[in-house]
């Protein structure tokens, strides 16, 4: 087994007073019980082999997770273009309902998402569990078309937040049980590139939607917008049965060779299998042990406050709508801004996964971020203004990206433990769109709202997050002192004395 630990290795490690039973005390990588198939590949050979691996595992797993995320996000966020083609005007929403209808999708959005990472990490099934989730959110985002009523929409918002909660979580968690650490911020860029499309050819499409199907059957165009919208999502759902695997140990189309090395790779980068069976899984004493962890909480922090910076985006059509353009303008400009985020946050994270390095990949985005929240609100000419629109999305989600792999990074065992911290914080930082619906004036008139005062708490949240970094930096950098030292770290596989520089895990800073 991957995991048993040679004899000699466990006298070495017992002589100096740690066992390898004790949670928390591995051993150095190089003394780890090497699978048959694998101990047999000669260096050059497993080099090849990973690289084919990783190229085969890639090839299934993220051209459907970035299709499924895309409309994810796309019946998530699609309100807020649709609020331009008649919604808010035919069911008589006032600014504070209609705020309200953006705000309720996170209430059940953040309920649903530690609850669905402990039971996709106890069945161990996502191929099953992560389609079916997606199937129940677009039969919701069809029904979205048929509300005639404010309470209607809501709930409506509501059970689509509480079921789409399954998903990005859900997938985060997916992709740290099939690549290593330092494979890991590239493919979660991959993921979330998916939300960047959405935005980015949501509104074009949107654009395309409410322009000629406006009274089609005598449904107003927003209605076509949800209902079209919906029926894509289940169909994408029904090919992604066919498609996704679970977990390496139980994966069908790999060889067992594969397997063995798919397997073996994750237990040498963090000391442990992710997952074997249902009954070794834990609902809460991963909850637990993730919440005991001081990193977790200012991870939580850091989070939660790019989120709340991000809230922009949530409401970027009536952003873009104050250059003054008309509806289909409008949304044809919130295209660009998109685009050039997917382009830098692929670069970005391609670079922190090489050399390894994580703060300076989140904090340096964030700052340019910072700089467009001061232009956007301290000007009202249209190309200074509409610059800083194309900065500020790029600026939020470079960074915010390699930040959500630097969680499954800092917290990598055991898997329940960094399942549950994965859905608390994403829980967590979510609960900033409840309040960020309220700043963003919604007025019906054709005023346009003066947006200085929630651009200012964005730029500030922003700076927020660079301090949380910066603390994460430190609080990382001290124990990876401690690991050199061969002292124990909880939840780090510590190297044998004298063997952690060459050997050892490392937090990735």
């Amino acid at each position: 087994m991957a995991s048993e630990i040679d004899k000699d290795v466990v006298e070495q490690i017992s002589d100096d007073g740690i066992t390898p039973k004790d949670p928390g005390h591995g051993v150095s990588t190089s003394k780890l019980q090497k699978p048959p198939l694998v101990a047999a590949m000669t260096p050059e050979y497993r080099t090849k082999a990973e690289d084919n691996l990783r190229r085969k595992i890639d090839t299934r797993l993220l051209p459907m997770i970035i299709l499924m995320y895309i409309m994810n996000y796309l019946d998530r966020n699609n309100i807020a273009a649709v609020r331009l083609a008649g919604l808010q005007d035919e069911l008589d929403l006032s600014s504070t309902q209609y705020q309200t209808v953006i705000s309720i999708l996170f209430v059940g959005y953040i309920l649903m998402q530690i609850p669905s990472n402990l039971f996709l990490n106890k069945t161990g099934k996502p191929a099953i569990y992560l389609p079916v989730c997606m199937i129940i959110w677009g039969i919701i985002s069809g029904a979205t078309g048929a509300t005639h009523s404010f309470g209607g929409l809501v709930a409506c918002r509501f059970f689509l937040g509480f079921i789409e909660a399954a998903y990005f979580p859900g997938c985060l968690f997916y992709l740290s049980s099939w690549y290593t650490r330092k494979e890991l911020g590239f493919r979660t860029a991959v993921l979330y590139s998916g939300s960047l499309v959405s935005g980015a050819f949501g509104g074009l499409v949107t654009a395309g939607i409410t322009s000629n199907m406006d009274n089609t059957k005598g449904l107003r165009a927003w209605r076509w917008v949800f209902i079209i919208e919906g029926v894509i999502t289940v169909i994408i759902a029904l090919g992604a049965f066919f498609v996704l695997p679970n977990f390496p140990r139980t994966t069908s189309w790999l060889t067992e060779e594969e397997r063995q090395l798919a397997t073996y790779r994750l237990v040498e980068d963090v000391g442990e299998e992710d997952w074997t069976s249902s009954e070794e899984q834990s609902f809460f004493h991963g909850l637990k042990v993730a919440l005991l962890d001081i990193k977790t909480w200012v991870l939580m922090v850091l989070m939660l406050s790019i989120v709340s910076s991000a809230s922009v985006t949530n409401f970027f059509p009536t952003v873009v709508k104050t250059l003054g353009y008309n509806n289909v303008q409008t949304l044809l400009l919130t295209a660009p801004p998109y685009v050039l985020a997917v382009i830098t946050t692929y670069l970005n994270a391609w670079h922190a996964d090489r050399t390894g390095e994580r703060f300076f990949h989140i904090t340096i985005p964030l700052c340019v971020g910072v700089a467009a929240f001061i232009l956007a609100a301290a000007t009202h000419s249209t190309a200074p203004r509409y610059v800083a629109m194309m900065l500020m999305v790029p600026g939020v989600y470079t960074g915010y990206v390699v930040a959500l792999a630097w969680i499954s990074n800092s917290l990598p065992r055991p898997a329940a433990k960094r399942a549950a911290a994965l859905a608390f914080i994403n829980a967590i930082s979510n609960t900033s769109s409840i309040y960020a619906s309220y700043m963003y004036p919604q007025p019906k008139s054709k005023v346009q709202p003066d947006l200085t005062i929630p651009l200012s708490v964005d730029c500030a949240t922003a700076v927020l997050a660079i301090i949380m970094a910066a603390v994460m930096r430190v609080i990382l950098g001290r124990l990876n002192k401690k690991l050199d030292r061969g002292e124990h770290v909880e939840g780090a596989i510590n190297a044998v004395p004298g063997e952690a520089q060459e050997h050892g895990f490392r937090f990735l800073v």
